[in-house]
Protein backbone atom coordinates (compact mmCIF):
# COMPACT_ATOMS: atom_id res chain seq x y z
CA UNK A 1 0.00 0.00 0.00
CA UNK A 2 1.28 3.78 -0.86
CA UNK A 3 1.65 5.69 2.12
CA UNK A 4 -1.33 7.99 3.35
CA UNK A 5 -2.32 9.43 6.43
CA UNK A 6 -5.71 8.93 8.41
CA UNK A 7 -7.29 12.12 7.47
CA UNK A 8 -6.57 10.76 3.45
CA UNK A 9 -7.87 7.30 4.34
CA UNK A 10 -10.98 8.54 5.93
CA UNK A 11 -11.66 10.84 2.90
CA UNK A 12 -11.30 7.69 0.39
CA UNK A 13 -13.94 5.30 2.67
CA UNK A 14 -16.04 8.23 3.74
CA UNK A 15 -15.47 7.17 7.44
CA UNK A 16 -15.51 9.04 10.63
CA UNK A 17 -11.59 9.73 12.81
CA UNK A 18 -12.54 9.09 16.24
CA UNK A 19 -10.17 8.85 18.97
CA UNK A 20 -7.38 10.58 16.09
CA UNK A 21 -5.25 13.43 18.28
CA UNK A 22 -3.33 13.79 14.88
CA UNK A 23 -5.02 12.86 11.48
CA UNK A 24 -1.61 13.99 9.85
CA UNK A 25 -0.36 10.56 11.44
CA UNK A 26 0.69 8.17 8.40
CA UNK A 27 -0.32 4.68 7.35
CA UNK A 28 3.28 3.15 6.55
CA UNK A 29 2.90 -0.50 6.32
CA UNK A 30 0.07 -3.23 5.46
CA UNK A 31 -3.48 -3.52 5.87
CA UNK A 32 -3.74 -6.46 8.00
CA UNK A 33 -6.89 -8.33 9.35
CA UNK A 34 -5.04 -10.68 11.77
CA UNK A 35 -3.74 -9.40 14.77
CA UNK A 36 -1.16 -11.23 15.77
CA UNK A 37 0.25 -10.52 11.98
CA UNK A 38 0.29 -6.75 12.69
CA UNK A 39 3.64 -4.85 12.33
CA UNK A 40 4.51 -0.77 13.42
CA UNK A 41 2.98 1.11 10.33
CA UNK A 42 -0.21 -1.41 9.49
CA UNK A 43 -3.60 -0.97 9.43
CA UNK A 44 -5.97 -3.16 11.11
CA UNK A 45 -8.95 -4.01 9.82
CA UNK A 46 -11.57 -5.16 12.31
CA UNK A 47 -13.72 -7.87 10.83
CA UNK A 48 -16.75 -9.82 12.10
CA UNK A 49 -16.20 -13.77 12.82
CA UNK A 50 -18.09 -17.00 13.46
CA UNK A 51 -16.18 -16.86 16.61
CA UNK A 52 -14.44 -13.64 17.61
CA UNK A 53 -14.95 -10.16 16.24
CA UNK A 54 -12.05 -8.30 15.06
CA UNK A 55 -13.21 -5.10 17.30
CA UNK A 56 -12.30 -6.76 20.43
CA UNK A 57 -9.17 -7.43 19.33
CA UNK A 58 -8.49 -3.70 17.84
CA UNK A 59 -6.57 -2.71 21.20
CA UNK A 60 -4.38 -5.18 20.95
CA UNK A 61 -3.74 -4.42 17.44
CA UNK A 62 -2.85 -1.01 18.31
CA UNK A 63 -0.20 -1.61 21.24
CA UNK A 64 1.73 -4.00 18.25
CA UNK A 65 2.11 -1.21 16.51
CA UNK A 66 -0.93 -0.50 14.27
CA UNK A 67 -1.33 3.39 13.75
CA UNK A 68 -5.47 3.15 13.57
CA UNK A 69 -8.58 0.86 12.83
CA UNK A 70 -10.63 0.44 9.93
CA UNK A 71 -13.76 -0.29 11.86
CA UNK A 72 -17.91 -0.12 11.89
CA UNK A 73 -17.60 1.20 15.65
CA UNK A 74 -16.08 2.95 18.19
CA UNK A 75 -12.85 1.02 19.49
CA UNK A 76 -11.05 3.04 22.24
CA UNK A 77 -8.08 3.70 20.46
CA UNK A 78 -7.32 5.59 17.07
CA UNK A 79 -9.82 4.33 14.63
CA UNK A 80 -11.75 5.55 11.31
CA UNK A 81 -15.52 4.22 11.63
CA UNK A 82 -17.51 3.47 8.67
CA UNK A 83 -21.28 2.96 9.40
CA UNK A 84 -22.82 -0.35 8.78
CA UNK A 85 -24.60 -1.03 6.12
CA UNK A 86 -27.19 -3.30 7.69
CA UNK A 87 -28.86 -6.60 7.23
CA UNK A 88 -29.41 -6.60 3.50
CA UNK A 89 -25.68 -5.82 2.85
CA UNK A 90 -24.55 -8.29 5.03
CA UNK A 91 -26.63 -11.24 3.24
CA UNK A 92 -25.26 -10.04 0.08
CA UNK A 93 -21.68 -11.16 1.30
CA UNK A 94 -20.14 -14.29 0.52
CA UNK A 95 -17.14 -14.16 2.82
CA UNK A 96 -18.79 -12.94 6.67
CA UNK A 97 -21.53 -15.42 6.80
CA UNK A 98 -21.66 -14.02 10.52
CA UNK A 99 -21.69 -10.49 9.39
CA UNK A 100 -25.76 -9.71 11.14
CA UNK A 101 -25.61 -5.91 10.92
CA UNK A 102 -24.04 -4.95 8.09
CA UNK A 103 -21.15 -3.66 9.76
CA UNK A 104 -18.75 -6.33 8.44
CA UNK A 105 -19.95 -5.25 4.67
CA UNK A 106 -18.86 -1.63 5.81
CA UNK A 107 -15.53 -2.59 6.52
CA UNK A 108 -15.31 -4.81 3.03
CA UNK A 109 -16.71 -1.71 1.37
CA UNK A 110 -14.00 0.46 2.79
CA UNK A 111 -11.63 -1.75 2.70
CA UNK A 112 -12.78 -1.85 -1.61
CA UNK A 113 -12.77 1.96 -1.71
CA UNK A 114 -9.01 1.74 -0.21
CA UNK A 115 -7.88 -1.03 -2.37
CA UNK A 116 -8.96 1.09 -5.58
CA UNK A 117 -7.75 4.43 -4.48
CA UNK A 118 -4.22 2.93 -4.19
CA UNK A 119 -4.35 0.96 -7.65
CA UNK A 120 -5.39 3.80 -9.24
CA UNK A 121 -2.67 6.30 -7.98
CA UNK A 122 0.03 2.99 -8.74
CA UNK A 123 -1.37 2.23 -12.17
CA UNK A 124 -0.85 6.21 -13.15
CA UNK A 125 2.78 5.01 -11.85
CA UNK A 126 3.13 1.85 -14.71
CA UNK A 127 1.42 -0.99 -12.38
CA UNK A 128 -0.05 -3.49 -14.12
CA UNK A 129 -2.65 -5.36 -13.38
CA UNK A 130 -3.28 -8.65 -14.52
CA UNK A 131 -6.64 -10.72 -13.34
CA UNK A 132 -6.68 -14.52 -13.75
CA UNK A 133 -10.40 -16.45 -13.64
CA UNK A 134 -11.72 -19.60 -14.82
CA UNK A 135 -13.47 -22.79 -13.35
CA UNK A 136 -10.13 -24.33 -12.84
CA UNK A 137 -5.91 -23.68 -12.46
CA UNK A 138 -6.32 -20.08 -11.08
CA UNK A 139 -4.23 -20.36 -8.25
CA UNK A 140 -1.36 -22.46 -10.39
CA UNK A 141 -1.87 -20.00 -13.82
CA UNK A 142 -1.58 -17.19 -10.89
CA UNK A 143 1.81 -19.07 -9.44
CA UNK A 144 3.02 -19.04 -12.54
CA UNK A 145 2.15 -15.88 -13.78
CA UNK A 146 4.42 -14.80 -10.93
CA UNK A 147 7.19 -16.36 -12.01
CA UNK A 148 7.42 -15.13 -15.49
CA UNK A 149 6.94 -12.10 -14.72
CA UNK A 150 9.15 -11.03 -12.12
CA UNK A 151 12.43 -11.33 -14.36
CA UNK A 152 10.79 -8.09 -16.11
CA UNK A 153 10.05 -6.41 -12.62
CA UNK A 154 8.50 -6.91 -8.54
CA UNK A 155 5.20 -8.86 -8.94
CA UNK A 156 2.57 -9.01 -5.68
CA UNK A 157 0.33 -12.32 -6.14
CA UNK A 158 -2.23 -13.46 -3.62
CA UNK A 159 -0.94 -16.07 -1.61
CA UNK A 160 -2.84 -19.50 -2.26
CA UNK A 161 -6.46 -18.72 -3.58
CA UNK A 162 -7.14 -15.65 -1.40
CA UNK A 163 -9.92 -14.44 -4.21
CA UNK A 164 -12.68 -12.76 -2.49
CA UNK A 165 -13.96 -10.11 -1.60
CA UNK A 166 -11.97 -9.77 1.61
CA UNK A 167 -8.60 -11.39 -0.64
CA UNK A 168 -8.63 -9.08 -3.68
CA UNK A 169 -8.57 -5.58 -1.88
CA UNK A 170 -6.21 -7.06 0.90
CA UNK A 171 -3.77 -8.21 -2.11
CA UNK A 172 -4.06 -5.18 -4.14
CA UNK A 173 -3.19 -2.96 -0.67
CA UNK A 174 0.17 -5.28 -1.07
CA UNK A 175 1.72 -3.27 -4.42
CA UNK A 176 3.74 -0.43 -3.49
CA UNK A 177 5.95 2.31 -4.98
CA UNK A 178 8.01 -0.52 -6.00
CA UNK A 179 5.58 -3.18 -7.75
CA UNK A 180 5.71 -3.52 -11.12
CA UNK A 181 2.84 -6.20 -11.60
CA UNK A 182 -0.29 -7.28 -9.54
CA UNK A 183 -1.49 -10.55 -10.29
CA UNK A 184 -5.00 -10.86 -8.88
CA UNK A 185 -7.41 -13.98 -8.92
CA UNK A 186 -11.22 -13.09 -9.55
CA UNK A 187 -13.32 -15.69 -8.07
CA UNK A 188 -17.11 -15.97 -8.08
CA UNK A 189 -19.80 -18.05 -6.76
CA UNK A 190 -23.08 -15.91 -8.47
CA UNK A 191 -23.64 -13.31 -11.45
CA UNK A 192 -21.50 -9.41 -10.74
CA UNK A 193 -19.12 -10.79 -8.28
CA UNK A 194 -16.26 -10.65 -11.32
CA UNK A 195 -17.08 -7.41 -12.35
CA UNK A 196 -17.38 -6.34 -8.60
CA UNK A 197 -13.59 -6.94 -8.13
CA UNK A 198 -12.23 -5.97 -11.22
CA UNK A 199 -13.68 -2.54 -10.15
CA UNK A 200 -11.42 -2.81 -6.85
CA UNK A 201 -8.14 -3.30 -8.94
CA UNK A 202 -9.23 -2.24 -12.70
CA UNK A 203 -7.54 -4.85 -14.56
CA UNK A 204 -5.45 -4.19 -17.74
CA UNK A 205 -4.44 -7.48 -18.57
CA UNK A 206 -7.36 -10.29 -17.94
CA UNK A 207 -6.76 -14.25 -18.66
CA UNK A 208 -9.98 -16.76 -19.15
CA UNK A 209 -8.87 -20.49 -18.64
CA UNK A 210 -12.14 -22.39 -19.11
CA UNK A 211 -15.68 -22.31 -18.30
CA UNK A 212 -16.05 -26.17 -15.90
CA UNK A 213 -18.69 -27.13 -13.71
CA UNK A 214 -17.10 -25.79 -10.30
CA UNK A 215 -19.71 -23.74 -8.81
CA UNK A 216 -22.59 -25.18 -10.73
CA UNK A 217 -24.80 -25.43 -7.87
CA UNK A 218 -24.68 -21.49 -7.70
CA UNK A 219 -24.89 -20.81 -11.54
CA UNK A 220 -26.93 -23.61 -12.65
CA UNK A 221 -25.45 -23.85 -16.06
CA UNK A 222 -21.79 -23.92 -17.75
CA UNK A 223 -23.82 -21.33 -20.13
CA UNK A 224 -24.43 -19.21 -17.04
CA UNK A 225 -20.64 -19.65 -15.58
CA UNK A 226 -19.48 -18.45 -18.98
CA UNK A 227 -21.21 -15.45 -18.60
CA UNK A 228 -19.87 -14.46 -15.26
CA UNK A 229 -16.24 -15.42 -16.44
CA UNK A 230 -16.46 -13.02 -19.27
CA UNK A 231 -17.36 -10.19 -17.09
CA UNK A 232 -13.47 -10.37 -16.26
CA UNK A 233 -12.87 -9.14 -20.51
CA UNK A 234 -15.72 -6.92 -20.18
CA UNK A 235 -13.98 -4.76 -17.44
CA UNK A 236 -11.14 -4.40 -20.00
CA UNK A 237 -9.93 -1.05 -21.09
CA UNK A 238 -9.67 -0.46 -24.94
CA UNK A 239 -5.63 -0.85 -24.41
CA UNK A 240 -5.57 -3.87 -22.75
CA UNK A 241 -5.23 -6.90 -23.49
CA UNK A 242 -7.66 -10.11 -23.45
CA UNK A 243 -5.66 -13.64 -23.17
CA UNK A 244 -8.21 -16.18 -23.86
CA UNK A 245 -8.04 -19.95 -24.20
CA UNK A 246 -8.95 -20.90 -28.03
CA UNK A 247 -9.50 -24.72 -27.03
CA UNK A 248 -12.75 -24.01 -24.62
CA UNK A 249 -15.43 -22.50 -27.44
CA UNK A 250 -17.27 -20.64 -24.16
CA UNK A 251 -13.82 -18.62 -23.46
CA UNK A 252 -13.19 -18.03 -27.19
CA UNK A 253 -16.02 -16.74 -27.63
CA UNK A 254 -16.02 -14.12 -25.27
CA UNK A 255 -13.55 -12.09 -27.79
CA UNK A 256 -16.77 -10.54 -28.96
CA UNK A 257 -17.38 -9.11 -25.27
CA UNK A 258 -14.02 -6.65 -24.82
CA UNK A 259 -13.07 -3.74 -26.29
CA UNK A 260 -9.40 -4.94 -25.81
CA UNK A 261 -7.33 -6.54 -28.05
CA UNK A 262 -7.37 -10.18 -28.27
CA UNK A 263 -4.19 -13.25 -27.54
CA UNK A 264 -5.22 -16.57 -27.89
CA UNK A 265 -3.46 -19.14 -26.37
CA UNK A 266 -3.86 -23.22 -26.33
CA UNK A 267 -2.80 -26.40 -28.58
CA UNK A 268 -5.36 -25.35 -31.07
CA UNK A 269 -3.18 -24.25 -34.97
CA UNK A 270 -5.07 -21.09 -34.88
CA UNK A 271 -3.71 -19.92 -32.04
CA UNK A 272 -1.19 -16.84 -30.90
CA UNK A 273 0.56 -18.97 -27.85
CA UNK A 274 0.84 -22.57 -29.16
CA UNK A 275 1.90 -26.03 -27.66
CA UNK A 276 2.99 -28.90 -29.88
CA UNK A 277 5.05 -31.98 -29.49
CA UNK A 278 4.24 -32.61 -26.02
CA UNK A 279 5.58 -35.34 -24.23
CA UNK A 280 5.15 -36.17 -20.52
CA UNK A 281 7.98 -37.55 -18.32
CA UNK A 282 8.26 -40.09 -15.77
CA UNK A 283 6.75 -37.36 -13.24
CA UNK A 284 3.75 -36.65 -15.23
CA UNK A 285 6.20 -32.98 -16.12
CA UNK A 286 5.60 -31.80 -19.86
CA UNK A 287 7.87 -31.21 -22.39
CA UNK A 288 6.58 -29.19 -25.64
CA UNK A 289 7.69 -26.66 -28.17
CA UNK A 290 6.36 -23.09 -27.47
CA UNK A 291 5.06 -21.52 -30.30
CA UNK A 292 4.72 -17.51 -30.69
CA UNK A 293 5.26 -14.39 -32.06
CA UNK A 294 7.07 -16.36 -34.75
CA UNK A 295 9.53 -18.23 -33.13
CA UNK A 296 9.38 -21.51 -31.22
CA UNK A 297 11.68 -22.96 -28.58
CA UNK A 298 11.57 -26.19 -26.49
CA UNK A 299 10.06 -25.54 -22.74
CA UNK A 300 10.30 -28.40 -19.63
CA UNK A 301 7.74 -27.08 -17.10
CA UNK A 302 8.73 -27.99 -13.37
CA UNK A 303 5.17 -28.26 -12.29
CA UNK A 304 3.58 -31.64 -12.36
CA UNK A 305 0.11 -33.04 -14.53
CA UNK A 306 -0.32 -32.64 -18.35
CA UNK A 307 -3.50 -29.46 -17.46
CA UNK A 308 -0.20 -27.33 -16.76
CA UNK A 309 0.38 -26.80 -20.01
CA UNK A 310 -2.55 -24.65 -20.68
CA UNK A 311 -1.66 -22.98 -17.12
CA UNK A 312 2.02 -22.29 -18.52
CA UNK A 313 0.42 -20.76 -22.35
CA UNK A 314 -1.63 -18.40 -20.63
CA UNK A 315 1.33 -16.94 -18.49
CA UNK A 316 3.41 -17.00 -20.90
CA UNK A 317 1.05 -15.03 -23.33
CA UNK A 318 0.90 -12.34 -20.91
CA UNK A 319 4.64 -12.91 -19.85
CA UNK A 320 5.32 -11.80 -23.67
CA UNK A 321 2.47 -9.01 -23.98
CA UNK A 322 4.15 -7.41 -20.46
CA UNK A 323 7.92 -7.93 -22.96
CA UNK A 324 9.72 -11.09 -21.77
CA UNK A 325 11.46 -12.82 -24.70
CA UNK A 326 10.70 -16.52 -25.25
CA UNK A 327 13.76 -17.47 -23.71
CA UNK A 328 13.29 -15.49 -20.32
CA UNK A 329 9.64 -17.12 -20.58
CA UNK A 330 10.91 -20.69 -21.18
CA UNK A 331 13.88 -20.35 -18.24
CA UNK A 332 11.04 -19.11 -15.68
CA UNK A 333 8.94 -22.15 -16.62
CA UNK A 334 11.41 -24.65 -16.02
CA UNK A 335 12.03 -23.05 -12.84
CA UNK A 336 8.50 -23.13 -11.53
CA UNK A 337 7.53 -25.33 -8.26
CA UNK A 338 4.78 -25.57 -6.65
CA UNK A 339 3.92 -22.00 -4.61
CA UNK A 340 0.42 -21.94 -2.83
CA UNK A 341 -0.14 -25.12 -0.81
CA UNK A 342 -1.93 -28.62 -1.71
CA UNK A 343 -2.07 -28.12 -5.15
CA UNK A 344 -0.36 -30.77 -7.44
CA UNK A 345 2.54 -30.60 -4.66
CA UNK A 346 4.36 -33.87 -5.75
CA UNK A 347 6.67 -35.31 -3.02
CA UNK A 348 8.76 -38.85 -2.50
CA UNK A 349 9.41 -40.30 0.73
CA UNK A 350 12.90 -42.28 1.49
CA UNK A 351 11.23 -45.42 0.53
CA UNK A 352 10.30 -44.46 -2.95
CA UNK A 353 6.32 -43.80 -1.79
CA UNK A 354 5.17 -40.37 -3.89
CA UNK A 355 2.20 -38.30 -2.73
CA UNK A 356 0.56 -36.19 -4.86
CA UNK A 357 -1.24 -33.60 -2.76
CA UNK A 358 -3.50 -31.79 -4.74
CA UNK A 359 -6.36 -31.43 -1.72
CA UNK A 360 -7.40 -28.06 -1.59
CA UNK A 361 -9.86 -28.19 -3.93
CA UNK A 362 -11.72 -29.98 -6.38
CA UNK A 363 -14.20 -29.93 -8.88
CA UNK A 364 -14.90 -32.42 -12.07
CA UNK A 365 -12.34 -30.95 -14.40
CA UNK A 366 -9.50 -30.91 -12.00
CA UNK A 367 -10.07 -34.20 -10.30
CA UNK A 368 -10.00 -35.25 -14.04
CA UNK A 369 -6.80 -34.10 -14.46
CA UNK A 370 -5.10 -34.98 -11.35
CA UNK A 371 -6.55 -38.84 -12.32
CA UNK A 372 -5.07 -38.77 -15.56
CA UNK A 373 -1.55 -36.87 -13.47
CA UNK A 374 -1.38 -40.27 -11.14
CA UNK A 375 -2.17 -42.90 -14.29
CA UNK A 376 0.58 -40.81 -15.46
CA UNK A 377 3.34 -40.82 -12.86
CA UNK A 378 2.98 -44.90 -11.85
CA UNK A 379 2.89 -46.34 -15.86
CA UNK A 380 6.00 -44.58 -16.37
CA UNK A 381 7.86 -46.78 -13.80
CA UNK A 382 6.86 -49.84 -16.16
CA UNK A 383 8.95 -52.48 -16.91
CA UNK A 384 9.05 -55.57 -19.40
CA UNK A 385 8.70 -58.11 -16.51
CA UNK A 386 6.30 -54.71 -14.61
CA UNK A 387 4.44 -53.36 -17.33
CA UNK A 388 1.51 -51.56 -15.06
CA UNK A 389 4.57 -49.77 -13.51
CA UNK A 390 3.71 -48.64 -9.93
CA UNK A 391 0.69 -49.07 -7.67
CA UNK A 392 -1.60 -46.19 -7.73
CA UNK A 393 -4.08 -45.05 -5.23
CA UNK A 394 -6.63 -42.21 -5.54
CA UNK A 395 -7.81 -40.72 -1.81
CA UNK A 396 -10.47 -38.68 -3.14
CA UNK A 397 -13.26 -37.12 -1.19
CA UNK A 398 -16.30 -34.92 -2.37
CA UNK A 399 -16.65 -32.27 -4.25
CA UNK A 400 -18.52 -28.94 -3.23
CA UNK A 401 -20.71 -26.91 -4.78
CA UNK A 402 -21.94 -28.98 -7.59
CA UNK A 403 -25.46 -28.85 -7.25
CA UNK A 404 -28.49 -31.08 -8.87
CA UNK A 405 -25.36 -32.89 -10.58
CA UNK A 406 -23.65 -33.32 -7.65
CA UNK A 407 -24.59 -37.22 -8.24
CA UNK A 408 -23.99 -37.32 -11.63
CA UNK A 409 -20.59 -35.82 -11.03
CA UNK A 410 -19.13 -37.87 -8.72
CA UNK A 411 -20.59 -41.16 -10.19
CA UNK A 412 -18.98 -40.01 -13.61
CA UNK A 413 -15.29 -39.37 -11.47
CA UNK A 414 -15.62 -43.19 -10.04
CA UNK A 415 -16.16 -44.68 -13.45
CA UNK A 416 -13.19 -42.84 -14.70
CA UNK A 417 -10.96 -44.29 -11.87
CA UNK A 418 -12.04 -47.40 -13.33
CA UNK A 419 -11.49 -46.27 -17.13
CA UNK A 420 -7.82 -45.04 -15.84
CA UNK A 421 -7.06 -48.10 -14.12
CA UNK A 422 -6.10 -46.63 -11.47
CA UNK A 423 -4.97 -49.74 -8.76
CA UNK A 424 -6.57 -48.83 -5.58
CA UNK A 425 -9.55 -46.19 -4.96
CA UNK A 426 -10.45 -45.16 -1.39
CA UNK A 427 -13.66 -42.72 -1.10
CA UNK A 428 -14.01 -40.35 2.25
CA UNK A 429 -17.06 -39.68 3.54
CA UNK A 430 -20.72 -40.29 4.38
CA UNK A 431 -22.75 -38.51 2.30
CA UNK A 432 -24.63 -38.77 -1.23
CA UNK A 433 -21.89 -37.93 -3.34
CA UNK A 434 -19.45 -39.98 -1.65
CA UNK A 435 -21.40 -43.02 -1.76
CA UNK A 436 -21.89 -42.10 -5.78
CA UNK A 437 -18.42 -41.73 -6.29
CA UNK A 438 -18.23 -45.58 -4.90
CA UNK A 439 -20.70 -46.78 -6.53
CA UNK A 440 -19.80 -45.24 -9.98
CA UNK A 441 -16.60 -47.02 -9.59
CA UNK A 442 -18.23 -50.04 -8.54
CA UNK A 443 -20.44 -50.10 -11.05
CA UNK A 444 -18.19 -50.05 -13.73
CA UNK A 445 -16.54 -52.42 -15.53
CA UNK A 446 -15.35 -55.81 -13.16
CA UNK A 447 -14.19 -53.80 -10.73
CA UNK A 448 -14.31 -55.27 -6.64
CA UNK A 449 -12.80 -54.64 -3.66
CA UNK A 450 -10.46 -52.08 -5.13
CA UNK A 451 -12.93 -49.05 -4.40
CA UNK A 452 -13.36 -48.43 -0.46
CA UNK A 453 -15.51 -46.33 0.97
CA UNK A 454 -14.32 -45.61 4.37
CA UNK A 455 -16.00 -42.92 6.73
CA UNK A 456 -13.53 -40.47 7.69
CA UNK A 457 -9.84 -39.40 7.50
CA UNK A 458 -8.85 -41.41 10.44
CA UNK A 459 -10.31 -44.91 8.18
CA UNK A 460 -8.21 -43.49 4.73
CA UNK A 461 -5.07 -43.20 6.95
CA UNK A 462 -5.58 -46.52 8.79
CA UNK A 463 -6.21 -48.27 5.93
CA UNK A 464 -3.09 -46.51 4.20
CA UNK A 465 -0.87 -47.35 6.93
CA UNK A 466 -2.17 -51.08 6.75
CA UNK A 467 -1.51 -51.61 2.96
CA UNK A 468 0.94 -48.71 1.08
CA UNK A 469 3.75 -50.37 0.38
CA UNK A 470 7.32 -49.19 -1.30
CA UNK A 471 7.00 -47.60 -4.79
CA UNK A 472 3.16 -46.69 -4.54
CA UNK A 473 2.23 -43.36 -5.80
CA UNK A 474 -1.30 -41.72 -3.71
CA UNK A 475 -3.18 -39.19 -5.17
CA UNK A 476 -5.23 -36.71 -2.18
CA UNK A 477 -7.59 -35.17 -3.73
CA UNK A 478 -10.96 -33.53 -2.75
CA UNK A 479 -12.55 -29.91 -1.80
CA UNK A 480 -10.76 -27.68 0.57
CA UNK A 481 -13.87 -28.45 2.99
CA UNK A 482 -12.55 -32.10 2.92
CA UNK A 483 -9.61 -31.65 4.91
CA UNK A 484 -7.98 -34.58 3.32
CA UNK A 485 -4.45 -32.28 3.42
CA UNK A 486 -3.89 -34.13 6.46
CA UNK A 487 -3.95 -37.47 4.93
CA UNK A 488 -0.95 -36.43 2.39
CA UNK A 489 0.84 -35.34 5.47
CA UNK A 490 0.26 -38.54 7.83
CA UNK A 491 1.78 -40.47 4.53
CA UNK A 492 4.50 -38.32 4.38
CA UNK A 493 5.54 -38.42 7.55
CA UNK A 494 5.23 -41.80 7.84
CA UNK A 495 7.82 -42.42 5.82
CA UNK A 496 10.16 -40.88 7.47
CA UNK A 497 8.89 -41.56 11.46
CA UNK A 498 8.76 -45.51 10.81
CA UNK A 499 8.73 -48.43 8.89
CA UNK A 500 5.52 -49.04 6.55
CA UNK A 501 3.54 -52.18 5.38
CA UNK A 502 6.58 -53.86 2.99
CA UNK A 503 5.31 -57.31 2.78
CA UNK A 504 8.31 -58.46 0.80
CA UNK A 505 10.58 -56.76 3.45
CA UNK A 506 12.79 -54.61 0.43
CA UNK A 507 12.40 -50.77 0.81
CA UNK A 508 11.84 -50.94 4.61
CA UNK A 509 12.78 -47.82 6.41
CA UNK A 510 14.06 -46.87 9.95
CA UNK A 511 12.62 -44.24 12.22
CA UNK A 512 14.10 -40.75 11.99
CA UNK A 513 16.58 -40.24 14.63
Amino acid sequence: MIEMTLREIADIVGGTLHDVSDPAVTVTGAVEFDSRRIESGDLFLALPGEHVDGHDYAERAVAAGAVAVLAARPVRVPAIVVEPLGAAAANRSYVLAHDTDGSGAAVLAALAKLARASVDRLSAGGLTVVGVTGSAGKTSTKDLLARVLTPLGAVVAPPGSFNNELGHPWTALRAGADSRFLVLELSARGPGHIAALAEIAPPRIGVVLNVGTAHLGEFGSRDAIAQAKGELVEALPADGVAVLNADDPRVAAMATRTRARVVTYGRAAGADVRATDLVLDSDARARFTLHAKGSRIDVRLGVHGEHQVANALAAAAVALECGATLETVAQALAGARVDSAHRMDVRTRPDGVTVIDDSYNANPDSMRAALKALVSMSRAGGTPTAPRGRRSWAVLGEMAELGEESVVEHDAIGRLAVRLDVDRLIVVGTGRPARALHQGAVMEGSWGEESILVPDIDAAVALLDNEIEPGDVVLVKASNSAGLWAVAQHVLAAGTESAIHDPAGAGRTEAAG
